[in-house]
């Protein structure tokens, strides 16, 4: 147990059999249950998990799925064990050997003292990050980050891709786990659930570690552009569900109009360029009308944002979101 409160680690595991072991070695020795699930591998990860299932069965649990379900699905899984077997905070940790277990007391600590329901790693608050990860992995994470803040409503989280995580019983509880994204965006996906349900976030800072024989099957140019678009989904699906659905704010106007004169300024941008080519000028009224709806756009989106950001800021937590006034002790 970890400050009175029981806690379980969900492993999603994909052909991890050369560090499985070492992650299952390294566990803190206050985590209850070690729940692996293992996503139809390829390689021996089974056999080397069922081993340490065999020595340890009353802290290792192995979850073999039949079919492949993607690291969402591996670990929604995992949730749902920990929320049926009653375990007060649910982790994760990537069965990849890239997550510090030494790190892990740092994401349980904001919950346990009641701050957050939800605490993920940050790896840019450490300074390393620039240096410790692949540059297009670094620029590719930080372009979804500032995406996902607009998208979630979350705006003073980063480094939403970061697969290490905390979340409450209370969390765990409300979020029906079979309809969560179940491939690389569940981070994203999971983060504007939270937001509609109106529960607290924070980012931790988190030790970026790489080179420690991992082999990633994440492609990051497909995975940019599919998260991309799921996020353009979880955009429209968070201001339905949150701002019109379960109570209604101004904002989704302001989003509309902006959405709505932007979206003008092409076609205005394409005549001008159709007139000027063909006939060497453009009538002053085109000029006006592109400007007016660019101007204008620009000023409705961001009175959106800023509206957006007001009605959430009560779910940032009250300390500094480094969380650097919380004893680890």
């Amino acid at each position: 147990m970890y400050r009175n409160k029981r806690i379980a680690v969900v492993i999603p595991a994909y052909n991890e059999a050369t560090q499985i072991g070492n992650v299952i070695e390294s566990m803190p020795h206050f985590v209850d249950s070690i729940v692996v699930v293992n996503d139809c591998s390829k390689d021996n990860t089974k056999e080397v998990i069922e081993k340490y299932v065999l020595s340890t069965p009353s802290k290792v649990v192995l979850i073999d799925l039949k079919v492949n379900q993607g690291i969402g699905g591996a670990v929604a899984q995992g949730f749902k064990f920990v929320r049926e077997n009653g375990f007060d905070i649910a982790t994760v940790m990537d069965g990849d050997g890239q997550m510090d277990p030494a790190d892990l007391a740092k994401l349980l600590d904001p919950i346990v003292d009641d701050l957050v329901d939800y605490s993920k790693g940050n790896r840019f608050m450490s300074g390393e990050a620039f240096e410790a990860m692949p540059k297009i992995r670094f620029f590719g994470n930080a372009a979804l980050s500032m995406l996902t803040k607009i998208v979630s409503g979350y705006w003073h989280i980063a480094d939403s891709q970061s697969g290490y995580r905390a979340i409450s019983s209370r969390a765990l509880k409300a979020i029906d786990w079979d309809k969560t994204y179940k491939r690389y965006g569940q981070p994203n996906d999971l983060l504007v659930t939270l937001n509609i349900l109106s529960f607290r976030v924070g980012d931790v800072p988190i030790k970026p570690i790489y080179g420690v024989g991992e082999v990633s099957t994440l492609k990051i140019r497909k995975a940019i552009f599919t998260i991309g678009w799921l996020l353009i989904r979880l955009f429209f699906k968070r201001l339905f569900h949150k701002y019109i659905i379960r109570d209604f704010h101004p904002l989704v106007f302001f989003y509309a109009m902006g959405l709505i004169l932007l979206a003008t300024t092409l076609p205005l941008a394409l005549r001008m360029v159709f007139l000027t080519f063909f006939y060497g000028s453009v009538p002053k009224v085109n000029l006006i009308l592109l400007n007016f709806s660019l101007l204008s756009g620009i000023q409705f989106v961001l009175f959106a944002m800023w509206f957006d950001m007001d009605f959430n800021k009560h779910l940032k937590p009250k300390v500094d979101s480094s969380f650097s006034e919380i004893n680890p002790n």
